[in-house]
């Protein structure tokens, strides 16, 4: 990395942003963020950086309205130090669930988000996974929504091996048929089958109810492939279901665990084998469940800044053929 880089922490990505600044060889930038005792957040960049490309990395969930606020901070205070660019490394970008006006008198959260970070001076944005792909429309400056679905699959073949599964046995099943185009790219990528599992959802809430499950899953071990999970009542049961049509055994395979208070206690209890997630989020409320493997984008973070950095392609990160380039993997 040049010289005039630098990265920042925010409190929602300290572990993660060590990570990546090790793996470009970086010292993590200092900056510090106090609270004050009636909540209003003060935040500091404490070097120069006038002429700077800067990052700033933070996933902003847990506590999601104080992790934003943190974020539009410190891209004020990038601008205002006279950083040439500031980047906001997103890994995980909380409110994407709000992409649309579905009901009367709702708010379009994620428009919302993408209009403050652009009135506070971004330059650029940087995320994984987006819930709805559509929301790099909300922009007006360049969106990078990158895929853990590489590092996540190697993963998984990773497991099948040491296990002693067949990894032709594999099914991929989509959490829900909003996700079944990506559910199909990890399949083709896994050179494997898919299904798709049939849901609704009544009300504003982290649950969902399982109608059934489409596609053939006999005989396989399934895959359940999702951008994010919560309460994890919907995973299990999507488990027992594929288990009753024949199903030999039951893994997930989830980018953000957005996990609440209960949701280890149900993995803990569920017939999910276990459960790949990447460490988008670092501030879960609760501890995560021994069945919990964590799968770390910190290589996938860290080339796609040094290509930003030297003005490279990022949409060849995910050829395929080259995945062995930037697929690194840490626990």
């Amino acid at each position: 990395m040049d010289d005039d880089t630098a990265i920042f922490a925010g409190r929602g990505s300290q572990t993660l942003t060590g990570k990546i600044c090790a793996n470009l060889g970086l010292p993590v930038g200092k900056n510090e963020t106090i609270t004050f005792s009636e909540g209003n957040t003060f935040v500091r960049i404490c070097e120069n950086v006038r002429g700077w490309d800067t990052f700033i990395v933070q996933t902003t969930v847990f506590p999601a309205n104080d992790n934003f606020m943190e974020l539009l901070f410190y891209v004020d205070a990038l601008k205002r130090a006279s950083a040439r660019s500031v980047t906001a490394v997103i890994p995980y970008f909380s409110y994407a669930k709000g992409d649309k006006k579905d009901e009367p008198r709702v708010s379009i959260r994620a428009r919302v988000c993408a209009d403050a970070l652009e009135a506070a001076g971004v330059d650029r944005v940087v995320t994984i996974d987006l819930h709805a792909p559509q929301i790099q429309g909300f922009f007006s400056v360049p969106v990078d929504n990158l895929m853990a679905l590489p590092i996540l699959a190697d993963r998984i073949m990773e497991e099948m091996e040491l296990v002693g599964r067949d990894t032709n046995e594999l099914v991929v099943v989509a959490a829900d048929t909003g996700f079944a185009k990506e559910a199909r790219e990890y399949a083709n990528y896994l050179q494997v089958p898919v299904a798709i599992a049939d849901k609704t959802r009544a009300a504003h809430d982290d649950s969902a109810e399982v109608l059934g499950v489409l596609g053939s899953v006999e005989g396989r071990t399934a895959i359940i492939v999702d951008d994010f999970a919560i309460s994890c009542k919907t995973l299990c049961g999507t488990a027992d279901e594929l288990l009753e049509m024949g199903a030999t055994a039951v893994y997930a395979a989830i980018t953000h665990g957005v996990f609440n208070s209960q949701s280890m206690e149900l993995v803990d209890n569920s017939k999910i084998t276990k459960m790949f997630v990447t460490d988008t989020i670092e501030t879960q409320p609760t501890a995560l469940s021994d069945r919990i493997d964590l799968v770390s984008v910190d290589g996938l973070l860290s080339e796609a800044i040094r290509r930003i950095g030297q003005g490279e392609s990022l949409s060849s990160m995910f050829d395929w053929t080259a995945r062995a380039r930037f697929a690194r993997h840490h626990v």
